[in-house]
């Protein structure tokens, strides 16, 4: 049986069994209480339904996720879900919406939903430590070509990006930041998503200058005169690979997303990277990490995209 014939993905009650398990491996328990004073409801009209016996509320596996209130049945929650986590470069909009039988639109929120479920947590673990080492790099996405009529015109749309990636452990986390953001902006995140125990590993721009005697030391690399691996042994080209494999994504799969939707998508690529089968993580435990990240999430048409 291939991943894509699993009954999860062709049948309802197993999706919903699939999702229950997942939520719930202890017991099921109210998520507007916490109670596990809970029944399952009878009768075709309220299956895959739980009643909460002290605060009386009805929930179902979707209650308090990203799946909440959506028509769209579980096994093409689980479907579509599966087909991001397993896409190096991304599953399109387009491209859901033909394999799962849905509207475009249907397709489209669907998917920003899946990447609200790869998104960090509020307050993540800090990356790197003593004896580690953190690359920092920025780039920009959008319409960079200076041959570009729009360019010239002065219609650039061009969005400045922060990659930092611990190259021992592999995980990478991105920031979209306004154009021409400078240093207090940069070592704002980069103190929060970064142990001040670690090395500090960057190339010779001034963002980085003053930052890095806040770390336990800074190695640089002098791009201009292409160094790529300073006399130390340091390199970034863990942050720039992950950037390679942005940017094809949204040239080839995604072609164009609007500035308000970038954050989302650095999400979905830095999920992907951090949790890619170089590391040990299959496709299979890929999409579970992201079913696991869809609790207590939620993400309506009236939040700003």
């Amino acid at each position: 049986m291939t991943a894509l014939n699993a009954p999860e993905f062709t049948d309802e009650t197993a999706a919903v069994a699939h999702v229950e398990a997942s939520r719930w491996p202890d017991g099921v328990n109210c998520p507007h209480c916490g109670s596990v004073n809970v029944h399952r409801m009878g009768g075709k009209t309220q299956a895959g339904m739980f009643l909460c016996n002290d605060c009386r509320d009805k929930f179902t596996c979707r209650t308090g996720t990203v799946m909440e209130r959506s028509k769209i049945p579980v096994h093409k929650w689980l479907l579509a879900i599966h087909l991001m986590s397993a896409s190096k470069k991304g599953m399109s909009a387009h491209q859901l919406h033909r394999m799962l039988g849905v509207t475009y639109k249907s397709a489209w929120f669907l998917a920003h939903r899946i990447r609200e479920a790869m998104k960090l947590d509020d307050k993540p673990a800090p990356m790197g430590g003593e004896g580690g080492q953190i690359q920092a790099d920025e780039t920009y996405y959008g319409n960079t070509s200076k041959r570009s009529k729009s360019y010239r015109k002065g219609l650039k749309r061009k969005e400045a990006i922060l990659g930092v990636v611990d190259p021992d452990t592999g995980e990478a986390r991105a920031f979209h930041m306004e154009l021409g953001a400078g240093v207090p902006v940069v070592r704002e995140i980069i103190v929060k998503h970064a142990d001040r125990a670690s090395v500090l590993v960057s190339d010779e721009s001034k963002l980085y200058t003053k930052l890095g005697k806040e770390f336990a030391s800074h190695e640089t690399l002098l791009h201009w005169g292409h160094e790529y691996v300073n006399k130390n042994g340091f390199t970034t080209n863990n942050v720039e690979n992950f950037f390679g494999t942005f940017k094809r994504g949204m040239r080839g799969t995604y072609h164009f997303c609007g500035s308000q939707h970038l954050q989302r998508y650095l999400n979905e690529f830095a999920f992907r990277y951090s949790n890619r089968s170089g590391l040990g993580v299959d496709d299979v435990a890929r999409a579970a990490l992201i079913l696991k990240g869809a609790e207590g999430k939620r993400l309506t048409y009236r939040s700003p995209h």
